[in-house]
């Protein structure tokens, strides 16, 4: 039975006002009262994050990893319950939930592996060398520690990978931070199973009870409290760009500013160069067509933007898409504020005028059912109009038909930050391409050949992030190994004794270093 309540210090509890939570398939309410979270409530989870932290950022790696493979393993033993309520909340389709929740639990484990190897904390030692002239050099080492008690934000479009267990918590409570998430209103109740399930591996592996919280929360001022509560030390979240911004412009306002590691929005283009449309324009059309719809358009990858030199090859791709999508039935989105604002940008491209409309579909079913739509315009209307380079969130894209290969280079010089970049090519296209590469590296994190950009492999070379809007910090990535950085800093040890120092930085440790430039 779910209770609408905030996990706080390992118990749940109320506080603040309270909202419903709605099906987006069939409007019917699914929760009456959820807990809304008010200052007072995020001040008491966060000072509960805070009293764990000592504690927290003391365990071992072992104890840390066996702490996120047992999260894994409860997450997985509310499978069931998991999908049918996430289901309810999302109109995701079972399937999907059920990667998704994989996904989630493959995180926490390769996060486990990956603490447990060590290489991530980034130790490095200079000995001594007393007798160098003219100054003698001290002992100094150096290793990555925990920053503080940190700040999550659930994504609306995945109520699992990116919300309340999702990367960013895995990667703090990886990294030795305690977390409290502030769980999307739109999934309170998958919010509160996973929250349980964490809850669950605390008492079984003896951590302290601050070390996750849960406030559910549907105003602005449940996020605004979280992200300048002065104990929170960093924050993690996905979600538009707009609120995104207001946030992070909070987070660096605050008295002690902190970092906000914030996935905003993107159109990911992709390049479609001659010889490969020559060859092969319908099936990329339809495959294309494909990945613009997984999930209702709503992934952060989606491919948005479409950039080609215009002809008969570019029309056959474009006629191929457009068929593919046209027998693409209705689809729910997550949430009816979502599906608004969708038909709302379309509505007004179309009212603009300012692009062709080569596909718009008639959406039929509930308040939160959308179709795909497709707009084509000339680069020089591209280029002179911005607000044909604005993300649409969901099943819409943008193709961009180019004069020549240099009117491409200057689409893409125009470019915005990205998630991601692909290239569409044969080996025939290398010479097309070549010119591009170093416009395009500058502009996205992700750079594809032959691949659409939907489906992000979670792994130690994985890139989720991009030059601003995509992200607010270029240098992170919120998916893979690399992510448990974000919620480390470095500390310098100097003329420490051996009792003195972190395990991981003393002689003999077994977690790899870098010892007088030389790795062991």
């Amino acid at each position: 039975m779910l209770s609408g309540k905030h996990l706080i210090d390992g118990a749940w509890v109320e506080g603040g006002s309270t909202f419903k939570t709605v099906s987006p398939a069939t409007g019917d309410v699914l929760q009456e009262s959820v807990w809304d979270a008010d200052q007072a409530t995020v001040a008491k989870a966060a000072e509960a994050a805070e009293r764990a932290f000592a504690a927290y950022s003391a365990t071992s790696t072992a104890e840390r990893a066996k702490f996120l493979r047992t999260i894994a393993d409860e997450i997985e033993a509310r499978g069931a319950a998991l999908t049918e309520t996430a289901n309810k909340e999302t109109a995701l389709p079972e399937a999907r939930l059920n990667g998704e929740r994989g996904r989630t639990t493959g995180q926490l484990r390769l996060f486990a592996d990956w603490i447990e190897e060590g290489s991530c904390f980034d130790v490095r030692i200079d000995r001594a060398m007393p007798d160098r002239q003219p100054l003698p050099r001290p002992d100094i080492r150096l290793m990555l520690k925990a920053i503080g008690p940190v700040g999550v934000f659930g994504a609306s479009n995945f109520p699992l990978a990116f919300s309340t267990a999702g990367g960013d918590t895995a990667s703090a409570l990886a990294a030795g931070c305690p977390v409290v998430v502030k769980g999307h209103p739109a999934h309170a109740g998958t919010a509160e199973l996973v929250a349980e399930a964490i809850r669950v591996a605390i008492e079984k592996c003896g951590m302290p009870s601050g070390t996750f919280g849960l406030i559910q929360g549907a105003s602005q001022a449940s996020g605004g409290a979280l992200v300048t509560h002065p104990l929170i030390k960093a924050i993690g979240f996905t979600g538009s760009l707009r609120g995104g911004r207001a946030l992070f412009d909070l987070a660096v306002s605050r008295p002690e500013p902190i970092p906000f590691y914030g996935e905003l929005g993107s159109v990911n283009p992709t390049f479609l160069l001659p010889a490969a449309l020559g060859s092969r324009a319908a099936e990329v059309g339809a495959g294309w067509a494909q990945s613009l719809t997984m999930g209702v358009g709503q992934f952060c990858t989606n491919p948005g933007l479409v950039i080609a030199i215009a002809g008969p090859d570019l029309d056959t791709f474009t006629n191929a898409a457009c068929e593919a999508l046209g027998a693409v039935p209705a689809q729910t989105m997550l949430t009816a504020g979502i599906a608004k604002a969708y038909q709302s940008a379309i509505d007004a491209r179309i009212k603009n005028g300012k692009a062709n409309v080569k596909l718009k579909g008639v959406a039929e079913g509930g308040a939160c059912d959308v179709s795909p739509a497709v707009f084509e315009v000339d680069s020089a209307t591209w280029l002179a109009n911005p607000d044909l380079h604005e993300e649409v969130f969901g099943p819409s894209a943008v193709i961009v038909a180019c004069p020549d290969a240099n009117a491409v280079l200057e689409v893409a010089k125009a470019l915005e930050g990205q998630l991601t970049a692909t290239f569409i090519m044969d080996d025939a296209d290398l010479e097309a391409v070549l010119p591009l590469l170093p416009v395009v590296e500058r502009k996205a994190g992700r750079l594809m050949r032959n691949n659409f950009p939907t489906g992000v492999e979670v792994c130690h070379a994985m890139m989720h992030g991009g030059p601003y809007p995509a992200s607010t910090d270029v240098r992170s990535t919120s998916v893979g190994t690399k992510a448990i950085e974000r919620f480390l800093r470095p500390v310098a040890f100097q003329n420490f004794l051996q009792d003195m120092l972190p395990e991981a930085a003393r002689d003999g440790s077994s977690v790899p270093n870098l010892d007088n430039g030389k790795r062991s």
